[in-house]
């Protein structure tokens, strides 16, 4: 890069270096040669060296000291070598920013650079936009590589830092390697720069930059990326980007390939090695401490008996126990699939045709068609239809709390029967279990706690639907009472006035209105199937309107004004309701936070650290602290929860 440097600046197409430091370094590099790479193997050292300037080097004039000792050395030029490997990787910007002048320009130094560069050097070719795309691992095949550059697209974006990464990470391992990055701007993916550029350090890849149309000034970015690859940042615009990458292809084409015989009797493994060559009738040096022969043998250290390994801190599981535990987290997922995947009824129904012959003239022909119903019906039964009948005759068992899970079901608008919500709820615990089981490598712990997590987070969720559900129902009901006052006012009858409601109202209103009108039209009173609509929403407000809808229906009145006035004092409650909602709302958030707060990390602490929180569930002063802490908090929440509420 230092070539690209001097030529950019000759014809003042090169601005000044970031810095004044690395403008200073750069100079005195430039006056010399340098010595860019070395391998060391069985008593021979390899270099590649660039030399500074156009002029051929004189590979005669070669000369090679080892620690000030002579050495018996040889040159060629590297583009006809093949000891040392080269690679070089360009790491192109796609993004958007680029589109017009700037992409033609970055394919044409491209193909510039492909064109230039020696036919033994592997080039690799990675863009970056939105993500980062290694179009092509480094390979000598340049008509490929020519066809990758011309078929450049541009997306939204710039992972510059993903894209060096990568660059890098495609140069490999051996030989010489060297990255080339062109970009019009900074990364804006929010990735960090200090892992990239640890990995620049690590790796002791080249990287050399060139900011395109940034200026006097290229980003801080590049130039911490170029310190770390010990290479140089250079800011060009589109005219003279195709002389950078031609310049820099030039100082891979004009390094030299030198071969030097190590002595004997060097013992250590590092060394300074020194170069001295002539070059157009000028002489240049360069000097390097480099590593000139693998290290010696590493000493044998006296084998100690290892120690005897530590008590595994977690708690063993009996092999028999596992397989059974894993079996009925099994059968439960398994019933899981069945519900949601079986049929819902018979998987054949008796078509109108089947039905009539049951009646036909013959005996003998109704009675095969009734043997054939009989045996289709046996085949309908499914698994899934079993599984419903064995936990509907487990909740028959208790009516009660069947009664509770209708409740809630009806509550949060679920079509679901009671056995069908068990069998779910169910499945979703072991479900949950398994999966803890799983990803704890078979922490019973763990797992228990997984599977408590599974078994009340679907209450909880069904309960969190049914609240969310009557709480839109007693927000929406002011609105529905003002409709059904105009629909009255209009002329319509309670009955039109319910299905206008029906057809232009939200939900869950609509349906519960629905289901009103379903039952009125099955003989049921208007007034009684409100008042189930009141008893399902909980709506105390929705009571208040069947009272006043039922004593206007028996005394007259004119029951528009009425729900007028209603739906005005439920309007008013409703925003005295909300008012004092938001201003308590920082009581009740800190209740859940200092609440949750505890347990959670209990818990993060147990899947995490669990040799620290053993003792906890082990000990019987562990026990008398969980249970205190358990005490404790309950009361406090149990406090904070009324002080917060607030009755409206």
């Amino acid at each position: 890069m230092n070539t690209v440097l001097r030529r950019l600046a000759s014809v003042g197409f090169v601005a000044p270096l970031v810095l004044a430091g690395a403008l200073a370094a750069a100079a005195q590099a430039s006056s010399d040669a340098t010595i860019d790479h070395s391998e060391s193997s069985q008593g021979t050292l390899h270099l590649l060296v660039s030399v500074p300037g156009t002029a051929a080097v004189d590979l005669t004039s070669v000369k090679v000291t080892i620690d000030g000792g002579a050495v018996d050395a040889t040159a060629v030029a590297a583009a006809s070598s093949n000891d040392v490997s080269r690679t070089a990787v360009l790491a192109i910007d796609t993004s958007d920013s680029m589109k017009g002048a700037k992409i033609a320009a970055a394919r044409s130094a491209a193909l510039t650079f492909l064109s230039v560069v020696p036919a033994n050097v592997a080039v690799g070719i990675v863009t970056f936009d939105n993500s980062v795309h290694v179009l092509q691992r480094p390979s000598l095949d340049r008509a490929a590589s020519q066809a990758v550059i011309n078929r450049l697209t541009l997306k939204l974006n710039t992972a510059l830092y993903a894209g060096v990464r990568e660059a890098v990470a495609a140069t490999g391992t051996t030989g010489e390697r060297q990255v080339l990055v062109l970009s019009d701007g900074k990364d804006n993916t929010g990735t960090p720069l200090a892992p990239v550029v640890s990995a620049i350090k690590t790796s002791g890849v080249k990287v050399d930059a060139v900011a395109l149309e940034q200026g006097a000034a290229a980003p801080s970015a590049l130039a911490a990326m170029a310190v770390a690859g010990k290479g140089t940042v250079v800011s060009a615009n589109s005219a003279a980007l195709a002389k950078a990458f031609s310049s820099e292809a030039d100082v891979l084409a004009h390094q030299v390939a030198i071969t030097a015989k190590v002595p004997a009797n060097h013992t250590s493994a590092d060394a300074s090695v020194t170069v001295s060559l002539s070059a157009g009738g000028a002489q240049h040096t360069a000097s390097a401490y480099v590593q000139v022969q693998a290290a010696g043998p590493t000493p044998v250290t006296p084998t100690l008996p290892l120690p005897e390994p530590a008590a595994s801190s977690s708690v063993s599981i009996p092999t028999p126990v596992m397989y059974g535990a894993l079996g009925a987290i099994g059968l439960g997922m398994i019933g899981l699939l069945v519900l949601l995947l079986g049929p819902k009824g018979p998987d054949k129904r008796t078509s109108l045709e089947q039905q009539l012959q049951v009646y036909s003239a013959t005996e003998d022909g109704s009675r095969r068609t009734r043997d054939k119903m009989r045996v289709d019906q046996a085949q309908s039964s499914s698994l899934a239809a079993q599984a419903r009948q064995a936990a509907q005759s487990v909740l028959s068992t208790n009516s009660s709390f069947e009664a509770r899970i209708a409740s809630r079901l009806e509550g949060a608008g679920m079509a679901l029967k009671s056995s069908e919500w068990l069998l779910l709820h169910v499945g979703i615990a072991l479900g949950a279990g398994l999966v803890g089981f799983l990803i704890t490598a078979g922490n019973p712990i763990a797992m228990i706690l997984f599977l408590f997590i599974g078994a009340i987070g679907p209450w909880i969720y069904l309960g969190m639907k049914r609240s969310k559900r009557l709480k839109a129902f007693d927000a929406g009901l002011a609105d529905t009472l003002q409709l059904m006052a105009g629909s009255l006012s209009a002329g319509l009858s309670l009955a039109q006035s319910m299905d206008t409601i029906v057809r232009e109202g939200a939900e869950p209103i609509t349906s519960e209105f629905k289901r009103v009108i379903v039952e009125a039209r099955l003989g049921v009173g208007v007034e009684d199937a409100l008042d189930g609509v009141a008893i399902r929403m909980q709506s105390n407000d929705f009571k208040w309107v069947v009272m006043a809808i039922r004593i206007q229906r028996e005394v007259g009145g004119n029951l528009s004004e009425l729900l007028l006035t209603v739906a005005h004092t439920l309007r008013e409650r409703e925003y005295i309701r909300r008012h004092v909602r938001a201003l308590s709302a920082e009581g009740r958030l800190s209740c859940w936070i200092l609440g949750s707060l505890p347990p959670g990390f209990l818990a993060y602490l147990t899947l995490t650290k669990p040799t620290y929180v053993k003792p906890m569930y082990t000990t019987p002063i562990g026990w008398l602290m969980v249970g205190a802490m358990a005490v404790l908090l309950g009361v406090g929440m149990f406090w904070m929860t009324k002080v917060s509420k607030v009755e409206v």
